[in-house]
């Protein structure tokens, strides 16, 4: 079954979905009604939810349909793209040409957008009378200072995402059964990924007898920024004490625009030597999917969040059962540290056309979702069934929600790990873990007695207890942003200052521009448009 680039946020959760039961067909005896809760409740009539669509998945899968049976609602798709950047830019017509899907995910730039434009529904009331009690103790568990975050005078113009701070980080991932191999150490500085790197080129490490394996895999933008994904280089940006496309206050407390720092020019001119060397994939800048790559196990290096198992490594075993992979928290910069950048723990909205006519559908499909992620859903024998079948497929519950927002306490993550672990040290008895940690504790065990039966098993017991091990286990430096909203003027410049920046980067990296080249950059940011936005995000920021 063919993976795609949306799973990078579906699979970090992925543990979190496997059994349920569900609420509601009358007809059928088993489906528990919810207690007569109108969040679970059914529509009374069947009602069409067109959706705008971040990947080009069918919508006729079993969990569509299995939501669809509890909701009384159909979710159709209203367009479908490809990746980040194609849903980005089908957000934007729908918001140009004002004609939008019943629902769909934006960024805070289009929430302010559609909220002036006057496009979108206030959810205040439809929130309060139809949000599962599990979906309202997410958002109070941060003092629901997402959803204020998301209301003007009072109207909530969009539900947010709340994710893990876990999300935050970027770890480098790497074939240790190939490090091994070579007698390599384990990586700590920037001069051992370098070596690696050379040494996973050069000393056949898959020992097939080809020239035919590559250092690091690389992301078309070089950084991702607030949200670091996979073969991004954000860890080696935050080495040198650079946080581009972040605002942060730098040592002397001034507020800027991260990708404007001077230290980015240590960065950039490491990456363009490695580029230089062949230590980076010299095709990262054209590969149609930035994983391609690692799904084609040309690489054993990269760097990417502490849910990488679950996407792109996925079911590897079934491809190369000796790879072994393992978590780095590296480069540790000149003092010896992990500095990384803190992400928002909201950066996207739910949002409902102003028009249509069933808001609460939209709600109690979210409602379903959140509570198959958690592993709340009382239908378990049901949902159990159904898990089983997609998993055949290597392909988990979350990667069909018809509408993808995640809902999780911030450091769900970490103390997932922290329970499991004392249940396997045995400070803890089993019975006193919630479901979730359940599962991967299980999960822990069976692989345990059982090595790469199960894909489940396995990518689950990669993610915790190497990645989410990697975090929870190492001091970090953590630098907080600033400022994640939207100025006044933003409209009229971010767009071209967004190129001029991805342009610069990615050229000074190739080659094609001199590391010099990045004074002229910042020059021209700060002439076109960035100097007003810096002014204007100090007065937000500060008041002055």
């Amino acid at each position: 079954m063919k993976r795609r680039w949306f799973i990078l946020i579906c699979l970090l959760t992925l543990f979190i979905n496997a059994c349920t039961n569900h609420a509601g067909n009358p007809q059928d005896s088993s489906i528990d009604a919810a207690a007569g809760e109108l969040a679970f409740s059914r529509m009374v009539e069947p009602v069409t939810l067109r959706v705008g669509m971040p990947i080009p998945a069918t919508l006729n899968n079993p969990v569509v349909r299995y939501i669809e049976e509890l909701s009384n609602v159909k979710v159709v798709p209203s367009w479908e793209a490809e990746g980040a950047d194609s849903y980005n830019q089908m957000v934007e017509l729908a918001i140009a040409s004002k004609d939008l899907p019943d629902a769909m995910i934006v960024n805070r730039s289009q929430l302010r957008k559609l909220m002036e434009m006057d496009m979108i529904q206030d959810l205040d009331a439809v929130y309060e009378t139809y949000a599962s009690k599990l979906v309202k103790d997410i958002y109070a568990s941060a003092n629901n200072t997402a959803l204020q975050a998301s209301s003007i005078d009072g109207k909530l113009y969009g539900l947010p995402n709340a994710t893990f701070e876990s999300d935050s980080h970027s770890l480098l991932w790497v074939r240790q059964d190939w490090l091994d191999k070579l007698h390599l150490p384990t990586p700590r500085t920037l001069t051992d990924v370098e070596q690696i790197a050379q040494a996973f080129i050069n000393m056949d490490p898959d020992g097939d007898g080809k020239d035919n394996t590559i250092g690091l895999c690389g992301y078309r933008n070089i950084v991702y920024g607030k949200h670091p994904a996979v073969c991004g280089f954000d860890s080696i940006f935050h080495a040198f004490g650079a946080f581009p496309k972040n605002w942060i206050k730098d040592s002397t407390g001034r507020i800027l625009y991260g990708s404007i720092m001077p230290e980015n020019k240590k960065a950039l001119s490491m990456l363009a030597d490695w580029y230089r060397q062949g230590l980076i994939d010299n095709r990262f800048a054209l590969n149609k999917n930035t994983h391609e790559p690692i799904e084609s196990h040309k690489t054993g290096l990269f760097f990417g969040p502490w849910w990488a198992p679950y996407w792109p490594l996925g079911d590897f075993n079934s491809i190369d059962p000796s790879a072994d992979w393992k978590a780095y928290p590296v480069p540790l910069n000149e003092d010896g540290n992990f500095v990384t950048h803190i992400a928002p723990v909201m950066n996207s909205y739910l949002v409902v056309r102003k028009g249509y006519p069933h808001p609460e559908a939209v709600v109690k499909v979210l409602n379903i979702e959140t509570r198959l992620n958690r592993k709340q859903d009382p239908n378990k024998e049901k949902v159990k069934k159904l898990e089983d079948e997609l998993l055949r497929d290597g392909i988990q519950l979350r990667n069909y929600f018809p509408i993808d927002h995640l809902l999780d306490f911030t450091d769900a993550i970490e103390k997932r790990y922290m329970d499991v672990e004392s249940v396997l040290q045995g400070k803890k008895d089993p019975a006193s873990l919630d479901v979730e940690s359940k599962l991967v504790y299980e999960s822990i065990v069976q692989e345990r007695a059982h090595p790469k039966s199960s894909v489940y098993n396995s990518i689950t017991a990669l993610a915790f207890q190497t990645g989410v091990k990697a975090l929870v286990t190492t001091p970090m430096v953590k630098v907080r942003g600033v400022f994640y909203d939207t100025t006044d003027s933003m409209p009229n410049y971010w767009g071209e200052l967004e190129k001029l920046e991805n342009d610069t980067f990615l050229k000074i990296v190739m080659g094609e521009l001199p590391v010099e080249a990045f004074d002229d950059y910042v020059k021209t940011w700060l002439d076109s448009g960035g100097g007003t936005i810096t002014d204007e995000v100090k007065y937000d920021v500060t008041g002055k």
